[in-house]
């Protein structure tokens, strides 16, 4: 089956009934799981995610990951005591278990990230986010400095930066390694168990995601998309984080039936 009809099934009353054990979850944070914020330290979680995430991951024998632009460190801080699989800084670093970890990509260098931390000053409202392999400019609260913020990073990115690229975000923008994805990420938990043999099913918000959605298809699995200002409701599978949470709780329980 293509990517459409596997999304047409999945938007079934979104109940979750199709998706059974042989499945693997990958999921969004920001976004997808919680509300956008003002600032990435102002997130609300929710209570009962941090269960909820919980009785999927034991469902499916520890088939689920978290795939997030956050840190390893920044997100776990979240979900604890739960410690799933995180593919951090969309997938520069993973954590496979609590004792391994690994890192795919050299930090920033101080360079780069001095000029970047300049961007504080010269733009009210900016926030600028450090994250070792990347750094992140967030504009939520000046939206009208955007492209001129992107402009300013393209400019950073001489052909001695050639490593580096722009991903841009939901009123953020993030330099980052060219050769990082959510997808090469989902690749590469794909050859290890629990995730070794099953559909990867993800869920995402943003332009980060789509490389996720694209590596789901090519291993027979699907990506489900959230609104918000990189989907029209017109083209998501759910309007927003609630009714994801939502649909994973009836997932949960389908496990039980």
């Amino acid at each position: 089956m293509n990517l459409s009809a596997y999304n047409q099934e999945a938007r079934l009353k979104k109940s979750g009934r199709q998706v059974k054990a042989g499945w693997a979850l990958f999921l969004d944070f920001d976004g997808t799981l919680v509300d956008i914020a003002p600032s990435p330290g102002a997130i609300s979680v929710p209570d009962e995610l941090t269960s909820l995430l919980g009785r999927l991951n034991c469902a499916l024998g520890g088939a689920l990951a978290i795939i997030t632009g956050r840190s390893v460190t920044d997100l776990e801080r979240y979900l604890a005591p739960l410690q799933p699989v995180i593919a951090g800084v969309h997938g520069a670093e993973l954590r496979l278990a609590p004792d391994r970890f690994a890192s795919s990509a050299a930090p920033i260098s101080p360079a780069v990230v001095a000029a970047v931390s300049t961007m504080r000053e010269r733009f009210d409202g900016v926030e600028v986010e450090v994250k070792g392999c990347s750094i992140a400019v967030h504009y939520r609260a000046n939206p009208e400095a955007g492209p001129a913020i992107e402009r300013d990073l393209r400019g950073l990115l001489s052909e001695s930066h050639s490593e580096i690229t722009v991903c841009p975000g939901r009123k953020v923008l993030e330099l980052m390694p060219a050769h990082v994805s959510k997808g090469a990420a989902i690749e590469t938990l794909l050859r290890f168990p629990p995730f070794h043999g099953r559909r990867p099913l993800v869920i995402g918000d943003d332009f980060a995601d789509e490389s996720a959605f694209q590596a789901a298809e090519r291993n027979g699995g699907m990506g489900l998309k959230v609104a918000g200002e990189h989907f029209p409701k017109c083209v998501a599978d759910f309007e927003e984080p609630s009714e994801v949470r939502d649909w994973l709780s009836v997932l949960a329980g389908s496990f039980r039936a």
